[in-house]
């Protein structure tokens, strides 16, 4: 009697994850019509100021080459050596995949891809780098919104968007806790034969040595968090900028409160490119302050913009590559 065959957990998986997203997408989109008017946006964006957007722009670009320089220094840490500038460059493809991929993990699956590819048969490590590079991100990211919200007291009522925030901070100290704490270790080895039976266990124990192998680097841990949380307060002046071309004339302080909450969701791969959800969460946000929905959600197509600015580099670069033939493969030290 033949077997009957069962379906890939992918593609069991797959229409679900399709259909979520189009269904998100379906109701941030209808969010955003209710709340404005298109005449009146299309006449904000047209008279935006080009300056304040080409400051947007060169906060974001200028601030991908300290990404690159956390990136090499956790690759080290695991005996990786590899060039800045190489680094710098996925790191600008990688933002340009992430432009017709969901959110910024799509663009980090292209920069694991990569490098897998120079350095062969070290995936697990390559993917445990750059999860903690984005681990490490988030809680940074997360201790500017506690700032943030600190900042808003008495100035801004954002009390509604404490959940959030909560959430994020749970699922940091989560991950910090299973990843880092040997007293974790045997509830894993429990989740062990199913983990065989989906043959996940080879992959995922690499994946979980290679983050776990940064518990001896806690002064590197700290070094580059820190580095992190500087990086990002920085970048949330792009949104302010991007604000301020649309004639949005508050000061920088609630961005601070706004900014760490917005970097957060777009980790999570809700639409395509957070597509309506970042203009959504702009609407929403900036007007529990008192800004005009026409005028908030310029401003969150204006960073849309920004992002697609952001992702020019990288397209420059694999244009080049396929006329000169493609970067080459090996390693270059250095």
């Amino acid at each position: 009697m033949k077997t009957p065959r069962v379906p890939r957990l992918s593609h069991v998986k797959r229409p679900l994850r399709i259909l979520i997203g189009v269904t998100l997408t379906a109701l941030a989109t209808a969010y955003i019509l209710l709340k404005i008017d298109l005449g009146q946006t299309w006449e904000t964006l047209t008279s935006a100021n080009l300056w304040w957007f080409g400051l947007a722009v060169t906060i974001m670009i200028v601030t991908a080459l300290p990404m690159a320089l956390r990136w090499k220094w956790l690759l080290a840490a695991q005996g990786v050596i590899d060039r800045f500038w190489w680094l710098t460059r996925a790191y600008f493809v990688s933002y340009t995949a992430g432009q017709v991929l969901p959110t910024s993990i799509g663009g980090d699956a292209v920069r694991i891809f990569e490098i897998s590819k120079r350095h062969p048969g070290r995936s697990g490590d390559m993917t445990a780098i750059v999860v903690i590079e984005r681990g490490l991100g988030g809680a940074g990211t997360v201790l500017l919104g506690a700032i943030g919200f600190v900042l808003a007291i008495g100035h801004y009522d954002v009390s509604a968007y404490l959940w959030i925030e909560g959430l994020f901070v749970f699922g940091t100290l989560l991950l910090l806790v299973l990843f880092f704490s040997r007293a974790a270790r045997p509830h894993l080895a429990r989740l062990r034969p199913l983990f065989q039976k989906l043959r996940l266990e080879r992959p995922l124990r690499a994946f979980y040595d290679g983050v776990h192998h940064y518990r001896g680097h806690s002064g590197l841990l700290l070094k580059v968090f820190v580095f992190t949380t500087v990086i990002q307060a920085v970048r949330i002046l792009s949104i302010w900028a991007s604000c301020k071309a649309v004639g949005i004339d508050l000061g920088p302080r609630i961005y601070y409160v706004m900014g760490p909450l917005f970097f957060l969701v777009l980790l999570v791969p809700f639409t395509l490119n957070g597509f309506a959800v970042r203009e959504a969460f702009f609407v929403s946000f900036l007007g529990s302050v008192g800004v005009d929905a026409d005028a908030a959600f310029a401003a969150g197509f204006l960073f849309f913009l920004v992002t697609v600015a952001l992702a020019v580099p990288g397209g420059v670069i694999l244009l080049w590559e396929s006329i000169r033939g493609g970067p080459r493969p090996e390693v270059e030290h250095g």
